[in-house]
This record gives structure tokens, C-alpha cells and sequence, in this order.
């Protein structure tokens, strides 16, 4: 991203991708993609020993910070994940502990967030529903007063390796607003139907909740006034996808760029044809805007300021143009990018499954709409 890094963020950039070069490469990624799990446990143990859970959490629960800038940290890890296709719920786990961390009680804070840290909790964030609504007013999940607690019931849709997670981090509708709660797998009326996705290297569920009991202490935050909570984990949310996003069509971009000088046709490389040149200087002007939306967006959320905008802004823009560099770089490889054995179809699921969730680019023209009274 264009972003000025530290030279102790330069270092932990590169020491991430070499180590995801090294114990994550593609080959490990295809052999996964019809593994059970979907990801690789100890290459997940040892991100967490990396610091990869960390940046979010307090010290005293274990977490930790490079820069004192936590948000920008952890965009590094989601930027190398893009270029890797790492397929294990990294940033979803960071989004729980992010949530848990701002608004969860001692309580949960003590039991939790260690855990997370070390690698030992999946957790992953329920959020969306079947009405494709990726803002709190879509959220239509009940959560039901009963005695000291609460009965949800309703589904979840498009939740990440909810099929592994043991931590959901459930947003409800209670009588008087939105509410956060989190909810063990284990907990009966919880049932997560795996679903078949674009992205072949990561993995989506439904969870359906039958009239699952949760208690006072499961809610995280104030019980009916989450929507501040919703909409910061929400930009939150937003940004490190674009950042993945970015990563991987900036990985994709080199790896073409490469074919394009070794590839002849008529004894030249056809990287030297204008017409390829061109398409390259069109692709190069759209990551590098892509790579400043993204920065931009950082800063906003970094900084804790209202981010909607500038997040609906990059999102628009990176889930526009980032599909249209990898695409256009499946143009430039010919035939050869449209089989199964070229990788180029890993990242061209990746930014197009990014492209639909957390709302389309257009969803997002339509949030920027209403934020500004259009």
C-alpha cells in the first residue's frame, strides 16, 4: 500500500512473506482446497506466533503493537495474505478480538483475548444475512429477553470457516436496537452449513440459530446501542479486505509482468507490443490508486475518526479496480491463464469473492449516497 512504513514495519513485511513463501506457497494453498479444514493449523500456530492476532488486543491480554499505529500493522498481514492466498480466517479472527478488546466486559476480555492471541481460538464474525444487506439496518438475526439472558434465532450467511471457528461474534436485533453477543460452536440450536463459493481456497457458511440461549456475560458491549460498535467493525472490516485485496492483484500484476517479458511471439517478447504496453500502464495507474484508497481509508480508522465515507470510497474503488488489473492480466497471459494448473485463477476468485463481500461496489456507491444525503 502506499503507505511510509517504519524500517520495523519493513522488516516484519518482509519477514511475513518470506515465511508465507516459504510454509504457505501455492502448491500448499491447491492442496488444500479440498482439505477438510481448508487451512493448515500449524502454519496458522506458527502466524500467531508471529505476532498475526496480536496488534488489536491490549498488552496485558498479550497483544502488541509495531508501530503504535495497530490498524496499519495488521494491513500488512492482510496485504501478505493477498499475494499469498492464504486461506485461513486471519482477519476474521482480528475482527473478534478487535470488538472483544473496544467494547467487552473484563470478564470476557480476560477469558478471550489471550487465547486469541496464541492462536488457540478460531473466531470468526457473523454478520450478514440472506436479504444481502451488509449494514446494521439489514440485521434482522432476533435475540429474544428471556430471563437473565437471551434466545437468538435466525441465520447468518456468508460466515468465514464458521465450520472451524469455536467463537462466533453474533450481531442481533434486541426490542430497542442492535446488540453484539458471542456465542460458543458448541452451544445447542447451532447448526453452520458449509456453502459452495467462487473462492475455491477459502471457505463460507450458513449458521442457523435455533432458539440458542446465550446469557448476560456473552454480550459484548451495551445490550440494545452496538451500531457504533457494527459500523467501526464494519470499516474496520472493509479496509483489510481492500488491503488483501490490493496484495493480491499487486502479486498478480508482477507475476504477469514477467510472463509479458518472457512470452515471444513474432521473435519478440510481447511486452514490447504498444498495445501490451499500454494495457500495462492502464493496470499500474489503477493499483497504485488502489494502493492510496486503501492508505487513505487506513489513516481514517486508524485515527478513529467517522471512516464511512472513505471506507465506502476504497471499497468502491478496490473492488472496481482490482478485479479489472487481474482480469485484464488473464487477457495478457492468453489461453494458458484460463486453465486450472496457472495460478492466475486463484487470485482472480480471491478479488472477485472480496469484490461481493462486505457489499458490492455499488452498495457502497448507494452508502456514500445516503451518508452524504444524495
Amino acid at each position: 500500500m502506499d503507505i511510509d512504513l517504519s524500517e520495523e514495519q519493513e522488516f516484519f513485511r518482509d519477514t511475513t512473506r518470506k515465511f508465507l513463501h516459504a510454509e504457505s506457497p501455492l502448491s500448499r494453498v491447491r492442496e488444500l482446497i479440498d482439505d477438510t479444514t481448508g487451512f493448515d493449523r500449524e502454519t496458522w500456530a506458527q502466524g500467531a506466533d508471529l505476532g498475526w492476532f496480536s496488534f488489536l488486543v491490549p498488552d496485558e491480554f498479550g497483544g502488541g503493537t509495531l508501530s503504535g499505529a495497530p490498524v496499519t500493522d495488521l494491513a500488512i498481514v492482510a496485504g501478505e495474505l493477498g499475494r499469498s492466498m492464504f486461506p485461513g480466517p486471519v482477519l476474521p479472527s482480528n475482527l473478534v478480538a478487535s470488538a472483544i478488546a473496544r467494547s467487552g466486559s473484563p470478564g470476557l476480555r480476560a477469558e478471550h483475548l489471550p487465547s486469541i492471541v496464541a492462536g488457540d481460538t478460531i473466531a470468526t464474525w457473523a454478520f450478514a444475512e440472506a436479504n444481502d444487506r451488509w449494514d446494521a439496518e439489514g440485521i434482522e438475526l432476533a435475540a429474544v429477553p428471556e430471563g437473565e439472558g437471551f434466545r437468538l434465532s435466525g441465520t447468518k450467511t456468508v460466515v468465514q470457516d464458521a465450520h472451524v471457528a469455536t467463537l462466533f461474534l453474533v450481531s442481533a436485533r434486541t426490542p430497542r436496537g442492535l446488540t453484539q453477543f458471542l456465542v460458543p460452536a458448541t452451544s445447542d440450536g447451532v447448526d453452520v452449513e458449509p456453502l459452495e463459493t467462487l473462492d475455491v481456497a477459502r471457505r463460507f457458511s450458513h449458521i442457523r440459530f435455533d432458539n440458542v440461549a446465550v446469557d448476560a456475560t456473552a454480550v459484548v458491549g451495551q445490550v440494545d446501542e452496538a451500531v457504533d460498535d457494527i459500523e467501526y467493525l464494519g470499516n474496520l472490516a472493509v479496509v483489510l479486505q481492500c488491503a488483501e485485496s490490493v496484495g493480491a492483484a499487486e502479486r498478480t500484476f508482477e507475476f504477469t509482468l514477467e510472463y509479458a517479458q518472457d512470452r515471444k511471439a513474432f521473435g519478440r517478447p510481447i511486452g514490447g507490443f504498444q498495445a501490451i504496453k499500454h494495457r500495462f500502464a492502464e493496470m499500474l495507474g489503477w493499483l497504485e490508486s488502489a494502493k492510496a484508497a486503501t492508505a487513505g481509508a487506513l489513516e481514517a480508522v486508524q485515527r478513529g475518526v467517522d471512516a464511512t465515507e472513505i471506507t465506502s470510497i476504497a471499497k468502491w474503488h478496490v473492488g472496481t479496480h482490482t478485479t479489472r488489473v487481474v482480469r485484464d492480466c488473464l487477457q495478457v497471459h492468453g489461453g494458458i491463464g484460463y486453465t486450472w494448473e496457472h495460478d492466475l485463477h486463484l487470485y482472480l476468485r480471491r478479488v472477485e469473492s472480496n469484490r461481493a463481500v462486505l457489499g458490492s461496489p455499488e452498495q457502497h456507491l448507494d452508502r456514500l449516497a445516503a451518508v452524504l444525503g444524495i
